[in-house]
């Protein structure tokens, strides 16, 4: 079954786009929700849309105002959401950035502002709930990477490689964890329909357009029903795998 009944999910990045579309639709599945952002307006409209969609009285809905590459802040809002819900069953690092420019011209501020938001995040939030995860002798993780991880893109080094690492450390991981019954893997989304896409203009959506087989743009709910497939029980032997969910645009 895709019903999250009695699991808790905890998702980066879900005050808009992708993230937001994972939190709804865990919410609408039954799964208690929190959602890290650092948009306070953002934040509070992604609260009351799960609030609208969950689908059980009882189910928790919680939001943090959380900056992912600050280590000492995740870890102890984590602490605190494992002491008031006893358990975290599902990870969802979504949050991300782009700070796009040729690599002659990328400041080392660029630089390190995606790999910190991007990928120290994903560090920084499975550090925290490895131990957890693994005494309690189950969970998933689910790594929201980029079809770009996998093939790079001119004028994108810093984001390609955040999201290239982010597959690696989720193969290791998932290495490090299947003992203890806890799964990790990726999703790799081509082009969305979210705010990081929107500003490009109409010559480049054309372009991309042309190489996606499906002919269509994704929309959030595409990755977020990916999602909420390997947060089920019908993916309970599927782990440290890299889903493409791209329209066809890498086969």
């Amino acid at each position: 079954m895709m019903s999250l009944k009695g699991k808790s999910a905890l998702i980066t990045g879900g005050t808009a786009g992708i993230g937001k579309a994972i939190a709804r639709l865990y919410a609408e599945n039954g799964a208690d929700v929190a959602i890290f952002g650092t948009n306070p307006e953002r934040a509070e409209q992604a609260f009351q849309e799960m609030e609208a969609a969950r689908k059980y009285p009882e189910q928790k809905i919680r939001f943090f105002l959380v900056d992912v590459s600050k280590s000492k802040d995740v870890e102890e809002v984590i602490d605190q959401l494992l002491k008031d819900w006893g358990k975290i069953d599902i990870l969802v690092n979504n949050a991300g950035i782009t700070r796009d420019g040729f690599l002659m011209k990328m400041s080392e501020a660029d630089w390190d502002a995606v790999l910190d938001i991007n990928l120290k995040s994903v560090y920084n939030t499975c550090k925290a709930l490895s131990r957890p995860m693994m005494k309690a002798r189950c969970g998933t993780i689910i790594n929201i990477s980029s079809v770009i991880g996998l093939t790079g893109n001119a004028g994108q080094v810093n984001y390609a490689a955040s999201k290239s690492g982010m597959i690696g450390f989720t193969k290791s991981l998932a290495q490090e964890l299947a003992g203890r019954g806890v799964r990790a893997n990726c999703i790799a989304p081509g082009y969305i329909e979210t705010q990081m896409t929107e500003s490009l203009s109409a010559p480049i959506k054309e372009a991309i357009l042309a190489k996606i087989p499906l002919n269509r743009i994704g929309q959030p709910n595409d990755v977020a029903h990916a999602a909420l497939f390997l947060a089920s029980d019908l993916s309970a032997y599927i782990t440290g795998q890299v889903l493409t969910v791209d329209g066809g645009m890498v086969m």
